[in-house]
C-alpha cells in the first residue's frame, strides 16, 4: 500500500544545499518524492551558536510503514555523514517525519504529526510551500493557517548556488 509522508530536511554543516540534494537523492527506491518545496536560509533554533540552516520540505509515496520509514531515515542521514551531536546542534543532515498520511501516532520512538511543527517557522515555510491546505491531524487546522502563528522575519528564500 502506497502512503503520503511529509518530511522536513535541514542542513548547517558542509556544502548545506549538496546536502539537501543528495538527501532527496537518496530517497529512492524507498521513497518516490512528488513535491519538493523551495530552499529556504533559516536561523539556527534551540542552539544559536552555530551556522545557519537550509531547510527544506518533501511530500514523498512509500511503501514504508512508519517505525520503518523513521528507521530508515536514521540510517541514511548516518550514511550521508551525520555524526552524533548534541540537542539542536549543528548537523550535516536532518530529516524529520512531520506527517504520515492523517496518521496520529504517539509511540515511544516515534511522534505522527511531528510534535513540535507546529511551532517551528523553519519547517512550517517551506512545508506551506508543497501542502498549504493539509490539515493538521490533531490540530484541526491547514499548514496555512498554523503559518500565521509563527515569526518568519529571518527565513529567507535561499539563492545561493
Amino acid at each position: 500500500m502506497e502512503h503520503t509522508a511529509y518530511l522536513a530536511l535541514g542542513s548547517n554543516l558542509g556544502n548545506r544545499l549538496s546536502n539537501l540534494k543528495n538527501a532527496i537523492s537518496n530517497l529512492a527506491p524507498q521513497m518516490d518524492v512528488k513535491k519538493k518545496s523551495l530552499v529556504y536560509e533559516t536561523p539556527p533554533w534551540g542552539y544559536a551558536d552555530q551556522p545557519p540552516f537550509l531547510n527544506q520540505a518533501v511530500m514523498v509515496q512509500t511503501y514504508m510503514e512508519p517505525e520503518n520509514l523513521l528507521g530508515h531515515l536514521k540510517r541514511l542521514e548516518t550514511v550521508l555523514g551525520r555524526e552524533p551531536s548534541f540537542e539542536n546542534g549543528p548537523r550535516l543532515i536532518d530529516m524529520d517525519i512531520l506527517f504520515y498520511d492523517d496518521l496520529i501516532l504517539n509511540t515511544p520512538p516515534l511522534v505522527i504529526p511531528h510534535p513540535r511543527l507546529h511551532t517551528r517557522a523553519f519547517v512550517l515555510v517551506p512545508l506551506n510551500d508543497i501542502a498549504p491546505d493539509f490539515v493538521h491531524p490533531v490540530l484541526g487546522r491547514t499548514v496555512n493557517e498554523l503559518l500565521l502563528d509563527v515569526d518568519r522575519l529571518n527565513i529567507s528564500e535561499y539563492k545561493g548556488k
